[in-house]
């Protein structure tokens, strides 16, 4: 069912290469009762799944590094990203996709997964909801050096940091991704490595 504040949508299709992008046109009601008309382009790229991997007897995390085009087009000097595994759900539900994640970036086979929260993390123009997780790992969990998967093109890195130094590095601006930072500041809020 329609919103009572939001009608006559049409969508029309402006690009389908690495996701969907649309321009929608509609009338949207504001809080004053007045119809107005509004343009906006909304990129499809599907929902996603991201996980902090935490080590409580060492009081470390797991964090990848990758380049983000993205992050270089807006004036990241490398475009390199430092962040949590993550990546789209394709068909799968959201505890079994972040689970391939981790084992194909991170390299680490994890039974055990905690849902945290779900967010949309730029809901002005995306419409990806991003699952969020955490879980605890240790060095008998390691099964490879992770990476990605070569057939998709992804370069991974994978760190192993001290959750103190991978906090500071929030403050020092060596992570700037949300959903990283999100997911950093609820283990500390939670008391997790303690």
């Amino acid at each position: 069912m329609m919103p009572e504040y939001i009608k006559n949508i049409k969508k029309t299709l402006l690009s389908d290469n690495w996701a969907t992008l649309h321009k929608v046109t509609f009338d949207y009601r504001d809080s004053k009762g007045n119809w107005e008309p509004q343009v906006r382009e909304v990129y499809d790229r599907g929902n996603g799944a991201a996980v902090l991997l935490y080590n409580k007897a060492s009081k470390t995390v797991i964090l990848t590094e990758q380049f983000r085009m993205p992050t270089y087009f807006n004036g990241n000097d490398s475009g390199m990203l430092i962040e949590v595994c993550a990546g789209l759900l394709d068909d799968y539900d959201p505890e079994t996709a972040i689970k391939k994640e981790i084992e194909e970036e991170t390299g680490y086979h994890l039974s055990d997964v905690e849902k945290v929260m779900d967010l949309y993390m730029s809901p002005g123009s995306v419409t990806e909801t991003v699952h969020l997780f955490i879980a605890g790992y240790t060095v008998k969990d390691k099964l490879s050096e992770g990476g990605g998967v070569a057939t998709e093109n992804e370069d991974i890195l994978v760190h192993e940091y001290a959750f103190a130094k991978a906090y500071t590095m929030i403050q020092t601006g060596e992570i700037k991704d949300a959903k990283t930072v999100i997911l950093l500041q609820y283990l500390q809020l939670q008391g997790i490595l303690s």
